[in-house]
């Protein structure tokens, strides 16, 4: 038996949020309706704000899609426990200007849902600690600069902005924005520099947006083939003094998350790790904490302190 109109409305809009087409006979068999019923609920979630495609043809079908207002939302219980506790999140920091928008958000959401999850919700809430950064993170980054830079890549408009380097040097800078990525409590955006002719890393914390964007352009292939290969290079190795390549003896997935660095499979056995740090010290410090077999690719001074400091172990472990 078909259901009420009301009930049946709000599943054929939890349908066609899950971002695929259909056809009116998937819809009806799905909802135990007509054809006919179908293209009057479709009517009606337009007149209540939800933009509803239509495609003609033997393949056409219907689809939810991007809409000029924000017509209410169909969440499931998984999907409205974690919309809660990423609210929550976003309220008590994450990017600067959000704060209140957040919290008034996750008011209105608390207020909408069922007992048994909002008593889930604050459960989880309870039990999780959000602890601080453990090193500094910089100036915050507003809400309103995320998505200036959002806009430009979208957009394949070159940003204009003043950059500050770490070292306090002010330079202007054009850049054709490719991606930004949220890494270490840090926003960083990756794109072209037109001045260098090169790829470059930028902290959002130190840009100062200019206005109006400039030219439109093509975008680019990611360097490196990866973005996220790129930034652990020019992040965690290339701007180090002390640059580290030993072959360790152990297959990459047994050290991807265990040390900073870039992990290069060698065979199904070994492979390259390339560290970045302030000093040799601290490189033996990070090989030695790993306890694996290894052996210095470069550079020489490296391994002169592994052996400098084999000597010191060794004499410390012959006195009685």
């Amino acid at each position: 038996m078909s259901e009420t109109t009301p009930a049946r409305l709000l599943r054929l809009l939890s349908l066609l949020q899950m971002h695929r087409d259909w056809t009116g006979t998937e819809l009806a068999e799905r909802l135990e309706c007509t054809t006919r019923t179908i293209r009057r609920d479709v009517d009606r979630l337009r007149e209540l704000g939800y933009p509803v495609h239509a495609s003609m043809g033997p393949v056409g079908g219907y689809r939810l899609g991007a809409g000029a207002k924000l017509p209410p939302l169909l969440l499931d219980d998984d999907e409205a426990v974690a919309v809660t506790l990423g609210l929550q999140a976003n309220a008590t920091g994450g990017v600067t200007g959000i704060e209140e928008a957040s919290l008034r958000a996750l008011t209105k959401v608390e207020q909408v849902l069922p007992a048994r999850l909002r008593h889930q919700a604050a459960s989880l809430r309870a039990a999780v600690v959000a602890m601080p950064p453990r090193y500094e993170t910089g100036a915050g980054v507003g809400a309103e600069t995320l998505t200036a830079i959002s806009a430009a890549i979208r957009g394949a408009e070159t940003l204009r902005f003043d950059y500050l380097s770490h070292h306090g040097d002010g330079t202007r800078r054009a850049v054709e924005p490719h991606r930004i990525a949220h890494w270490g409590h840090r926003w960083y955006l990756v794109g072209w520099d037109t001045g260098r002719d090169d790829w470059r890393t930028f902290r959002v914390d130190r840009m100062t947006l200019r206005t109006p964007n400039g030219r439109h352009f093509a975008h680019r292939p990611s360097p490196d083939g990866d973005v996220a290969a790129y930034l652990r290079r020019t992040i965690s190795f290339d701007p180090w003094p002390y640059r580290s390549v030993v072959r360790v003896h152990v297959p990459a997935e047994e050290l991807t998350g265990r040390v900073e660095g870039i992990i290069t499979p060698i065979d199904e056995r070994t492979c390259r790790l390339e560290m970045g740090s302030d000093s040799y010290a601290l490189v033996a410090l990070v090989i030695g904490m790993l306890d694996v077999e290894f052996e210095v690719e470069s550079p020489p001074e490296l391994r002169e302190h592994l052996e400098a400091l084999a000597g010191r172990f060794t004499r410390a472990s012959a006195i009685k």
